[in-house]
């Protein structure tokens, strides 16, 4: 297959709806304004003025949950720029949602509900879709008629990288024409209570979703989109032990620029997950150690919070923004690192600025 591209994006984000007003936050470091009642701690970051029926309109949205409703508002917004094509025949577009347990506000008011109602079974059977890993990715296709291939993918804060490869290799494999793919993350006080209890208290949370348009080079000149990356490749492994981490992200980085011919004094700029403690100790020492210390360091998770499972795909967002203002061609590196034993790398070759 020719090259695959990203030839168009949307967010979700604390500093708004659309992917003028994250580029804008993100370029000038700012952070967006934080809400006061985040749960165990004293703020989290949301979408500004974000609520379902207003957004979406009421009818079809009751009982939806948070995730879902952004997940569905993040494609809408990327379909309404770019989707000249893929609206038109729906059976070639495919989907690949990242998230993290889905809605966890969803999984834990249906099961309060089962436990305190006079009988297990006294629960609502509408909210009953919500509890499901797939139903923001689900609901995102049915609310579009998108009809290719559909699928959720869960791994940490690497889910965004993981979702972009997976939705390559569908391409490659010729089950769609076209791909949405990215991730979504919703902020509740039930996910601040469960990160709390995990003994993760040093950062604010945060949610949205980046959603990226993916097909090959030859599709988005022939449907008239301006290709703005080029999806070099992607890599990813494991480790047992946090202290193995930068050791393992450094061999995932060097063997997938040596895969792809690169040189690693070519990366102009990275985007790191900005983990804390040990494990961001880790990622900044292996990346440093694969490709020096020159290429530009960018930064969201401090504007953001700890946007679990959207992390990656939001650093995809802003390697997108920041590559406006770079020379065509350059090489840029996206780099997370998970928890759960899981580093991943991406190679994005960005395109001329449209």
């Amino acid at each position: 297959m020719d090259e695959l591209v990203m030839s168009g994006w949307s967010v979700a984000s604390p500093f708004g709806l659309g992917a003028g007003p994250f580029a804008a936050g993100i370029g000038t470091g700012r952070q967006p304004s934080p809400v006061t009642d985040g749960g165990p701690f004293d703020r989290a970051y949301v979408i500004p003025g974000f609520d379902i029926p207003p957004k979406l309109g009421g009818k079809s949205t009751r009982g939806m949950d948070r995730a879902t409703g952004i997940a569905v508002t993040g494609v809408g917004m990327l379909l309404e720029e770019y989707g000249g094509g893929p609206a038109d025949h729906p059976e070639r577009v495919g989907l690949v949602l990242g998230t993290g347990s889905g809605s966890v506000q969803s999984i834990v008011d249906f099961t309060r509900d089962s436990m305190v109602g006079e009988r297990p079974y006294d629960v609502d059977p509408a909210r009953f879709p919500n509890t499901v890993m797939n139903r923001a990715a689900g609901q995102s296709a049915i609310w579009y008629g998108l009809k290719g291939p559909n699928a959720t993918v869960a791994g940490g804060a690497v889910t965004g990288l993981l979702a972009l490869n997976y939705a390559s290799r569908l391409l490659r494999r010729g089950r769609c024409e076209t791909i949405l793919c990215g991730a979504v993350e919703e902020f509740s006080e039930h996910r601040g209570w469960l990160a709390w209890h995990s003994g993760q208290r040093s950062e604010p949370l945060g949610e949205g979703c980046a959603i990226f348009l993916l097909e090959s080079r030859e599709n988005a000149v022939r449907s008239g989109r301006t290709p703005l990356a080029t999806v070099l490749g992607s890599r990813f492994a494991a480790f047992g032990h946090q202290e193995e981490a930068g050791r393992r992200l450094s061999e995932c980085v060097t063997g997938l620029l040596t895969r792809c011919d690169l040189d690693p004094a070519d990366v102009r700029m990275v985007a790191t997950s900005e983990t804390t403690g040990t494990l961001g100790e880790q990622e900044s020492a292996g990346v440093t150690d694969a490709i020096g210390g020159a290429a530009v360091r960018l930064r969201c998770r401090e504007a953001l919070g700890d946007t679990a499972a959207a992390s990656a795909a939001f650093q995809l967002a802003a390697t997108l923004a920041a590559g406006r203002d770079e020379p065509a061609g350059s090489l840029a590196l996206v780099t997370s690192v998970d928890c759960g034993g899981v580093v991943g790398c991406t190679a994005l070759r960005l395109e001329p600025c449209p």
